[in-house]
């Protein structure tokens, strides 16, 4: 059930191909054996209108990974890295990629057709 938002800067759409990093993240999760269910995993980017960080160039993509409860750290740890690491690939030129993991807490409500 994995959920990856990537938060970027403005206009990073118009410089790199995000739908090819969606797919490539949506791919590895599908195919991580800690995913029983590949249909749950939803990858999706979100543009900022505004930012400021402290590096050059000005531009930055941060990954927020939603994870049902259960996963070991070492399983977590392992999610995280495989993000950054399809990041590094799509984006080599940011100057900020950053990722997180958060829980998500129950209830947890879907509905999918």
């Amino acid at each position: 059930m994995p959920h990856i938002v990537i938060e970027h800067s403005a206009g990073l759409h118009d410089s790199h191909d995000l739908q090819a990093l969606c797919d490539a993240l949506w791919e590895g999760f599908a195919a991580h054996p800690s995913v029983s269910a590949p249909d749950t995993v939803r990858v999706r980017t979100l543009a900022a209108t505004a930012s400021r960080i402290g590096v050059e160039p000005q531009s930055f993509a941060h990954a927020t990974l939603l994870l049902l409860p259960g996963r070991s750290d070492e399983i977590r740890a392992e999610l995280a890295q495989m993000t950054l690491d399809i990041m590094l690939r799509f984006l080599r030129d940011v100057g900020s990629l950053t990722v997180r993991l958060t829980d998500i807490q129950q209830p947890y409500v879907k509905r999918m057709l």
